[in-house]
């Protein structure tokens, strides 16, 4: 059974590999070492294994670390290279103790290597990415695995349901799950996991620290707006820019510079040629004008949108007028700027709801309902204050994830203490 799954993982990666290579080559071949295991970090030995896919994940581990012992080492894998940028950021300066590595290929040699390499003393998976040959690894050596912050999509759930009956030996293998929601864990007992594993403790997103800002760049957006509003829209997705920038240009650039963050680094080149042939004048962050007033500015950064939320006079958070299940509000709404977002956040289910329920954001479907929205709040501030603290009272209501999973992790692991109390924020 295990020689057919790796035998068929690897012809998947044989049969993919040369066509993600060709799209995102510069991305993703200086990763191969990493994910076979032959170029492993320094770090420590028997570390808490913290394990997070992607950007947003990663937020979520370093806001988990935040409160683990000083002392504790870790170490912190990804899958994607935004994720990896994300997770150096976070942990990169926190010492030998701990170490920041891309998980390996599912294949037993890879596999074999981490594990040889770092000897984890446990596994916490960061919303649930359920690799079957390093839970098989973990499961032989003794290692608890506790999922933190799980959720189960619609599209997961609808495609797990199918194969129901392989699902006992990847889910035996996790020792707890700590959920987000009731829904989430319904879906799971219902795909077999027995519910006295399964427990809720809530989204430890609504109890991520503040970002860091970044006062230089602040200012010199500020002197480049020169007064007019700034409209800021992130984490967006192919197909999206075409309508930020048309809502952009009803309103007009000179009542609002437009700052402009695609989700992916590998298509920055690709929005900054729709800029040049959409809204000529738009300057990019890696290349900004010593002097001016531009329409638009492309943020190819990373690591900076969080803390710009705070300049926004408004904001849309991408990869929701798009079916790909939503990104994040709680950044800008964390600041009291109100946020628009269009109708796929099928991946933040509860805290659409919450939002929704609040009036807590404005909902788009289109071009023009984006420019209606924004348009609203520039023409009525009180308004617009009136969502925007709408949402930053929302995410303050919504904390005490933080402390729940720190129990479970308590309890399951043996590698910390139960938490004191934090002080609220």
């Amino acid at each position: 059974m295990w020689l057919l799954y790796q035998a068929l993982y690897g012809a998947a990666l044989l049969t993919a590999g040369p066509v993600l290579l060709a799209r995102r080559g510069r991305h993703y071949l200086p990763t191969l070492s990493g994910r076979l295991a032959r170029r492993l970090p320094e770090g420590p030995r028997g570390a808490l294994w913290l394990h997070a896919v992607s950007v947003g994940e990663a937020g979520v581990a370093a806001t988990l670390a935040r409160r683990l012992p000083p002392d504790l080492p870790l170490v912190v894998t990804t899958v994607t290279p935004t994720g990896q940028e994300r997770a150096r950021a976070a942990f990169g300066s926190s010492g030998s103790h701990t170490a920041v590595a891309y998980l390996p290929f599912d294949l037993g040699v890879p596999v074999e290597r981490f594990f040889a390499r770092f000897a984890p003393s446990a596994l916490v998976l960061v919303e649930g990415d359920y690799w079957p040959l390093v839970l098989r690894a973990a499961r032989r050596r003794g290692i608890p695995v506790v999922v933190v912050n799980g959720r189960v999509s619609d599209r997961s759930f609808a495609r797990l349901r199918r194969v129901r009956p392989l699902l006992g030996p990847l889910f035996g293998s996790v020792a707890r799950f700590g959920m987000q929601t009731a829904a989430d864990r319904d879906r799971l007992v219902a795909l077999g996991v027995p519910g006295d594993r399964v427990e809720v403790t809530g989204n430890l997103k609504f109890e991520t620290p503040p970002p860091a800002g970044h006062p230089d760049l602040e200012a010199r957006l500020g002197e480049l707006a020169g007064g007019r509003a700034l409209l800021l829209a992130g984490s967006t997705m192919a197909g999206e820019e075409e309508v930020v920038l048309e809502a952009h240009a009803a309103l007009g650039a000179a009542r609002a510079l437009l700052v402009l963050a695609p989700r992916h680094p590998e298509r920055w080149e690709a929005v900054a040629g729709l800029l040049a042939a959409r809204c000529p004048g738009a300057v990019r962050r890696s290349a900004l004008p010593a002097a001016g007033r531009p329409p638009a500015v492309l943020l190819d950064s990373l690591g900076e949108l969080a803390g710009l939320y705070r300049l926004a006079t408004a904001a849309f958070v991408g990869g929701t007028l798009v079916p790909t299940g939503g990104h994040n509000p709680l950044e800008p709404a964390r600041f009291g700027v109100p946020v628009a977002v269009g109708p796929s956040m099928e991946n933040f289910r509860e805290i659409a709801e919450a939002f929704d329920g609040a009036r807590a954001w404005a909902r788009v479907g289109d071009a023009a309902g984006l420019a209606a929205a924004w348009r609203g709040w520039l023409d009525d501030p009180a308004g617009a204050a009136a969502v925007g603290r709408r949402g930053r009272e929302l995410v303050a209501a919504h904390r005490g994830a933080l402390d729940r999973t720190l129990r479970l992790l308590a309890a399951t692991t043996g590698l910390l203490p139960p938490p004191a109390a934090e002080a609220p924020a």
